[in-house]
């Protein structure tokens, strides 16, 4: 039909589609887009998550247990048995420090789990997310 466009067309020689080079593409992606509907959607964001820091807090571990993979949300019951290996991911590490401080968010319900490394314990905590800051605990510098 023309270098832009492609009628593809099924075994009995019925029109199935078309394919379009890129330039007639980004030429009507819009108008198309608009004709049926379509609305554009933003892509997700790729959350980088600090594993240097979590990879140094295992290479410093003298803690008198194993380290724990196990993350659990009291919010929404989401568990899983090693943050690291779930795909696609259902906590997110936001931070973790030698002091054996280590933080994720919930991706289902996107509260804070806080996991707090003592020598003889590990305590965990869970704050539920908020939509909108209280103004009282808001940092100003």
């Amino acid at each position: 039909m023309s270098e832009h466009i492609n009628e593809l067309f099924d075994k009995d020689g019925n029109l199935i589609g078309c394919l379009l080079s890129a330039e007639a593409w980004n030429h009507i992606k819009n108008d198309v887009s608009d004709k049926l509907g379509i609305q554009p959607t933003e892509p997700e964001p790729i959350i980088s998550e600090p594993i240097h820091e979590w990879e140094t807090l295992k290479e410093y571990w003298d803690f008198d247990y194993p380290v724990d993979m196990d993350v659990h949300c009291s919010e929404c019951g989401s568990n899983t048995e090693d943050w690291s290996a779930d795909e696609p991911r259902r906590f997110y590490l936001t931070s973790a420090n030698l002091a054996g401080l280590v933080s994720f968010n919930c991706v289902q319900c996107k509260s804070k789990i806080l996991k707090k490394h003592f020598k003889d314990e590990i305590v965990t905590e869970c704050t539920p997310y908020q939509e909108s800051k209280d103004k009282n605990k808001e940092a100003r510098y």
